[in-house]
């Protein structure tokens, strides 16, 4: 058997800050949180000595979302500041798969698994999401009382990947329902939704709020059958990415032109939003991307 190859990159001394203009991601190599100038990605990387599964940042603060410690499976929801000093930590059920913020950071959501490990195949899994307001302290630890009109749901409702508007109150996830899955637009404040459209995972909402990302099951590969494509909200047209490989991520925007997702094994990847261009790496050896602007 051949040994795995040393990942090898160039990196540079300094602290890693959550300072705006930095593409912020995890060291595939060291499971830490990592930096590049979002403006020369192709620079040496800033490596931290917080090692997280998922990283978001977002209003000058992040969110880290990590193997808790301890012999049973488990993860925790570490805040950090803008020098990535812990701030406060919630232990979480399950094993570490998304994790969002609010544009100003206000409102936090990570989703674990609590049982299997993949999307790939609908039914053999089962997800936990929370949603958690900074300022008010109310913690939802599993959004699965949540009411959705008009879809007729059963016991193995399964909600993921959420993102938010500037309110502060919208936002949008994954719906998995009687072998079916929905874009859904909930209010985190009365707990109720409704369903946008089906065949979506994974949204991710633009800066300016009037597009969602999203990946699609296609026909193709077994182990990752999505394509990503963007939906207008006002219009409800999608749009499918010049990406045709299958990507499960929760891609993240870097501006309301471009999004950045990762690839495993092959690092962080950007592409227009408008279906046009082709695929670009942005950094090799890396995952979980989102951009530092506060």
């Amino acid at each position: 058997m051949r040994a795995p190859q040393e990942v090898s990159v160039a990196t540079e001394a300094g602290p890693v800050e959550l300072t705006s203009g930095r593409l912020v991601f995890v060291d595939e190599a060291s499971g830490k949180v990592a930096s590049v100038p979002l403006s020369d990605t192709s620079r040496p990387r800033r490596v931290s000595s917080l090692s997280c599964k998922r990283f978001y940042t977002a209003g000058g603060q992040g969110l880290c979302l990590a193997d808790a410690s301890g012999p049973l499976p488990g993860s925790t929801a570490v805040f950090v500041d803008r020098g990535l000093g812990e701030r406060r930590r919630v232990e979480v059920a399950g094993v570490p798969n998304r994790a969002k913020l609010s544009a100003d950071g206000r409102m936090a959501s990570w989703t674990t698994f609590v049982t299997g490990d993949s999307y790939a195949q609908a039914g053999t899994f089962s997800t936990r999401t929370a949603i958690f307001d900074q300022q008010t302290e109310v913690y939802a630890s599993n959004i699965e009382g949540t009411a959705v009109a008009g879809v007729k749901t059963v016991n193995d409702m399964n909600f993921w990947g959420v993102t938010f508007a500037s309110d502060d109150r919208t936002y949008y996830a994954t719906l998995s329902t009687a072998g079916k899955t929905y874009l859904i637009q909930g209010d985190a404040v009365d707990e109720s939704a409704k369903p946008l459209r089906e065949n979506a995972e994974c949204p991710s909402l633009s800066p300016d709020g009037k597009r969602v990302a999203f990946k699609k099951r296609v026909p193709g590969d077994g182990a990752r059958p999505w394509r990503q494509h963007v939906l207008d909200l006002t219009t409800m047209v999608e749009t499918p990415l010049a990406e045709t490989r299958g990507i499960d991520d929760q891609v993240v925007w870097l501006d309301n032109d471009t999004i950045a997702y990762g690839l495993p094994g092959e690092g962080i990847w950007a592409v227009q939003a408008n279906g046009e261009g082709a695929p670009r790496q942005l950094v090799p050896h890396a995952s979980s991307p989102s951009v530092a602007l506060g």
